[in-house]
Parts: C-alpha cells; sequence; structure tokens
C-alpha cells in the first residue's frame, strides 16, 4: 500500500472538517495535491472554475448562504495572486474562507525561480488573522486546523501555503518531542452573554426615547424573531444596512428598507428624525446617513468587539450575540403605548413601495431596469436566493426587491468589486442545490467574467436538484454606475471611451453553452420572461435591454448632485437630454399622488 502524502493528509484533514467543497483553479504548484484528489474520489468536491478570481468568489459566496467555512484553492504564483480581490472581499464583509495556495520547491525559493513569488509578504494583508507556510510534514495539521478555527472566529479570511515538493513528501505526523506542536480537531463555541448593567442601562436609553429607529445589518439575520419583538415593544421603524437585506423581510410593514446612498427614503427619514438608535450587528459605514451627534441617544450590539462603538457616539456598546442580548433586554422594556411614531413609519412604508412600483412602470427606452426587479419582487419565490453585482444593479437590487418568506440575499458590501454576482449565485447553488438562485448583473461585470462563468454552470447544473438558475443581464452598452457617478459626483460628462461597452448577443452565447438564453426587448415581455425561466428546467439568461438613462436617484438626492448632473448637461454630455428626461419621470413619483394616498 503507498504511504500517505502530505496532500493525501490534507485532504482527510479537511474531511474531518466536514469541509465538502473546495473551489479551486489548477496548476503545477498544486499538483501533489491535484493527484491526491484523484486517489480520495474527488472528496472533498473540486469545483473547477474558469479564473482563480472566480473560485475565492465561489468560496465566499458558499459561505455567505450555508454559513460554513468556504475553501479555495489555486496554484503558485499567478493563481495565488488572481485569489486576492475574492480574498478581500471575504475579508471586508467578514466572511470565514481558508485559501489553499501552491509555492515553488523550498529548494528553488530565494533563487528567482519561475513562478516564485514571496506569498508570505503577499498574503500578509488580506490573511492578516492567519497566515503560514507549511515546510515538513509534521506542520500540516497545526497549521490547517489554526487557519480554519482563525478563520471561522474571526470571520475572516486565512491562508496556507504549501511548497509543491512538500506537497509530496510522506506525511508524519507530529511526535511528542521537543519543538513539536500537535493539533487537534473541532471547537465549542461560547455563547457571548451580554452584560447585566448594560442590558439595564441600555433599557433605560430606549425606554425613554418617543422615537426609536433600529438600524440591523447581517449579523442580526439569527436573531429575526428577537428584532421582530424588539421592534415591536418600542414601536420602532427597522432599517437595513445593504448587508442586512435579508436579515428581516420587507413586507414587514415597519421595515424600511436599505439605509444609505442605496437607501430608500423611508430609511432616510426614520435617521433623521429618531430621538433613539438601537443598531445590531451592523457596522455600516456611512455616518452621514445616521442621526446627528446629540439628536438621538444610541445603544449598539454586536458580537465582534472590534466592530463595536464604531460611527456614532453610542451610551452602551454592547458585546454579545444578538438573538442572546435582545432576549436579555426585552424583560427590561416598557412597551410604547403612544403608537403615532410607529403608524408614521409603517405610512412612509407603504407609499414607498408605491413610489417604487411607479417608478418602475415610467416608460423607457426600450425597458426601464428597475421594471426587470419589480416584476420579479411580484413572482419571487420563498425560498430564493438573490445575488447583485456591483453597479446599478445593486441600486435596483437594494431598493425595488421586496424580500418576503426566506428568501436570502447578498452582493460585495464594503469591497463593492465588480465580477462577484454570478459566481456568488454557483457558491450558493453548492451550499442549496434544491433552491432557485437569481443574480443579477450588469453587462460590464458579464464582459469582465460573468461570460466565462455561464460556461461554470453548464458544467455542473445537472447535480443540482433544482437546476434553476437565472442569470438577469442589465444590458445597456454603458458602465452605467461610473457614467452616473461622473455626473453627479464629479459634474462631468461620461467619458464614452471609458464606458461605452460592445454590444453583445449574451442570450445567444448561452444557447451556445445549452442553457436557456432569453432576450427580452419590451417591458411586456419582462413578466412572461421571469415565469419561463421561473419555471424552466436548466439555467436561464435573461438578456434584457435597459435604457441607460434612466438615474439611479437616490431619494434624498442633495441639491450639490442635481447640480452636478446639471453641469454635466451643460459641458456637453452626449445622452443629456435622454437622462434629463427619464430624470424628471422618476423623480416625480415620489411627488405625485398614488392610489393609497
Amino acid at each position: 500500500m503507498a504511504s500517505q502524502t502530505v496532500a493525501d493528509y490534507l485532504l482527510a484533514r479537511l474531511r474531518e472538517w466536514d469541509v465538502e467543497k473546495i473551489f479551486a483553479f489548477p496548476g503545477d504548484g498544486i499538483n501533489g495535491i491535484l493527484a491526491a484528489f484523484g486517489k480520495a474520489d474527488n472528496e472533498p468536491k473540486f469545483i473547477q472554475a474558469r479564473h482563480e478570481e472566480m473560485s475565492a468568489f465561489q468560496a465566499v459566496g458558499y459561505a455567505k448562504f450555508s454559513g460554513k467555512l468556504g475553501v479555495c484553492m489555486a496554484t503558485s504564483g499567478p493563481g495565488a495572486i488572481h485569489l486576492l480581490n475574492g480574498l478581500y472581499d471575504a475579508k471586508l464583509d467578514h466572511v470565514p474562507v481558508v485559501a489553499i495556495v501552491g509555492q515553488t520547491a523550498r529548494s528553488a525559493m530565494g533563487g528567482a525561480y519561475q513562478q516564485e513569488v514571496d506569498l508570505l509578504s503577499l498574503y500578509k494583508d488580506v490573511a492578516s488573522d492567519y497566515v503560514q507556510m507549511v515546510t515538513v510534514p509534521e506542520q500540516l495539521p497545526n497549521v490547517l486546523d489554526r487557519a480554519i478555527r482563525v478563520a471561522i472566529a474571526e470571520s475572516a479570511p486565512t491562508a496556507i501555503i504549501i511548497p509543491s515538493d512538500v506537497q509530496e513528501l510522506e506525511y508524519t505526523p507530529p511526535t511528542h518531542a521537543f519543538k513539536m506542536v500537535p493539533s487537534s480537531l473541532g471547537i465549542n463555541w461560547p455563547a457571548i452573554q451580554a452584560d447585566d448593567a448594560a442590558i439595564r442601562g441600555a433599557a433605560e436609553v430606549l425606554n425613554s426615547g418617543s422615537k426609536v429607529a433600529m438600524l440591523i445589518g447581517h449579523g442580526a439575520r439569527n436573531a429575526a424573531a428577537e428584532v421582530r419583538e424588539v421592534a415591536n415593544l418600542l414601536g420602532a421603524g427597522v432599517a437595513k444596512a445593504l448587508l442586512g437585506k435579508d436579515s428581516l423581510p420587507d413586507d414587514l410593514p415597519y421595515v424600511t428598507g436599505s439605509i444609505g446612498l442605496l437607501g430608500t427614503r423611508p430609511s432616510y427619514e426614520l435617521m433623521r428624525d429618531c430621538d433613539t438608535l438601537l443598531t445590531i450587528g451592523s457596522s455600516f459605514p456611512y455616518t452621514q446617513f445616521m442621526p446627528e451627534a446629540g439628536k438621538a441617544r444610541g445603544v449598539q450590539i454586536d458580537v465582534d468587539p472590534r466592530m463595536i462603538g464604531l460611527r456614532y457616539p453610542y451610551e452602551f456598546n454592547i458585546v454579545a450575540d444578538a438573538a442572546t442580548a435582545l432576549r436579555a433586554l426585552m424583560p427590561h422594556l416598557e412597551r410604547k403605548e403612544d403608537r403615532s411614531w410607529r403608524e408614521g413609519i409603517e405610512s412612509n412604508v407603504t407609499r414607498w413601495w408605491s413610489t417604487m412600483r411607479a417608478e418602475a412602470m415610467v416608460e423607457a427606452k426600450p425597458i426601464n431596469p428597475m421594471r426587470l426587479f419589480s416584476e420579479l419582487s411580484d413572482r419571487l419565490p420563498e425560498d430564493a436566493i438573490i445575488t447583485a453585482d456591483s453597479g446599478s444593479s445593486a441600486n435596483w437590487y437594494a431598493r425595488q426587491l421586496k424580500f418576503h418568506g426566506n428568501v436570502r440575499g447578498s452582493l460585495s458590501g464594503n469591497l463593492a468589486t465588480m465580477g462577484p454576482g454570478v459566481p456568488y449565485a454557483i457558491g450558493a447553488k453548492f451550499a442549496h442545490p434544491d433552491r432557485p438562485v437569481i443574480a443579477f448583473a450588469g453587462d460590464g461585470a458579464m464582459q469582465m467574467n460573468g461570460m466565462a462563468e455561464l460556461i461554470t454552470i453548464q458544467r455542473y447544473w445537472h447535480e443540482w436538484s433544482d437546476s434553476r438558475l437565472i442569470v438577469a443581464i442589465l444590458h445597456n452598452d454603458d458602465l452605467n454606475q461610473v457614467t452616473w457617478e461622473m455626473r453627479a459626483m464629479g459634474g462631468v460628462p461620461a467619458f464614452l471611451e471609458s464606458q461605452a461597452l460592445p454590444d453583445v448577443d449574451y442570450a445567444a452565447f448561452a444557447s451556445s453553452l445549452g442553457l436557456q438564453g432569453i432576450s427580452v426587448a419590451s417591458p411586456d415581455e419582462l413578466g412572461p420572461a421571469w415565469e419561463k425561466a421561473l419555471a424552466a428546467g436548466r439555467p436561464t439568461v435573461l438578456d434584457v435591454r435597459t435604457d441607460p438613462d434612466i438615474p439611479p436617484i437616490p431619494p434624498h438626492a442633495t441639491f450639490e448632485q442635481a447640480l452636478n448632473g446639471a453641469k454635466a448637461v451643460l459641458k456637453g454630455d452626449d445622452r443629456a437630454a435622454g437622462f434629463v428626461k427619464a430624470g424628471v419621470k422618476v423623480k416625480a413619483q415620489e411627488f405625485l399622488p398614488h392610489g393609497d394616498d
């Protein structure tokens, strides 16, 4: 019987940690590990992307939607470099991912050898919580176990580097000897209880307020029942940071939706007018959208002590699990009998959703992008998983999609990188092969990497019990988000050489792969197209011709931003007439009477 190699042991140890998927791309720097996959009958499962960056994004998406550890792997040199953007996405969104990367053989290190990159230096920032190189077999269990524990404990990416020659060495475990470091599997996590005195003090703050606002993030997702109960006791409205969109359903009448540049008017008004703020599981960074300092008292609850006390002068900064802290808080809260604040919030929310529908129905040339999202809201399966790419699709994801039931959703929140929409969806599908997954991406993101990952979808979709993976493309031949940022923030016209995209038939490309491709060129086709995609027995690409002149105007757009848009017009923006006309129509919906008024 052949001896067990370091690579063999690596995969065996990952199986003992219940790692089932490794998102990866091959290369000779990990040949020893690839051989071990063959001997291990592909357990854990090697999932091949078209590019290492996509492997990292898939691992992030898998971790976000499964609640488990994500693992990605790449070869030495360029492969390890390509992982970085996806790993930074994990770092900034606090997602546990372990990267396993190859390295040139030990005998060649320091010799300016092919693909020799100082990976410890390269990874010391992105994997700052733990990065280590394995140089002898006895080191492996300790390094791997620590990388996994630290990634989960810190909700962060970690990395282990294994030189190619080490992978092929015979595995020998650490011995009971000096300078050997044994290791063990598993970890039992404590329940982080809130401080009693802080809970009583926080309750005093919350009870004394008459206009309570709550801001929740992804850290509140497993405390939805407790958030509802506290919101009802306090008569509060609940705004959601972008990564917390799926922490509470949007069909609750007091949920004001997203906050910030991509946010809603009810969330903006909630923060502007409140006298008390309770923040749960969120490190929302844009403090200009929070209450002005001194106008509201504040309490923050977060399980991560590194993220506590940020953004706002809170009186009580409570380090605890969200659900545990809220359960401790509830007996000390007094139900607010005056519900006028809550009633005003609910009225604002009702009108907002009516406004969103009206904005989505504004005529465009040819299709209003908001209507693409609005039509899905009416048909959204209760167990759907939604991903969105960065860019204008993130605006409509935040404002137009009305989550209900057990709908999940995420995007690149803090890095806001282009390109993760489709690979996130692939990671989600491997996390939940029995649930429908829908990705929204602009044509810029599709041309960057999404089209290539359609090939990955084609390769694996037969393995999923629910084969529905829908990629909806906002096809406007424009890098639309930056175009609007140039106008609104810079006061300059769009620079066509940087912003215009070549026209591509995405539906035809999907069809060439054996996927379902649907071209949508008129608004009346949207509803039937969604129904066809949601009923299909295979993945679908919706190639939707959207109007680039529909502006992603924040509901609280400042005079300065409007002035900058006008400056862009005066400086000769080629689409000036179109976007001014469309912008007036869209913005007018906030002020026109609706059926519920």
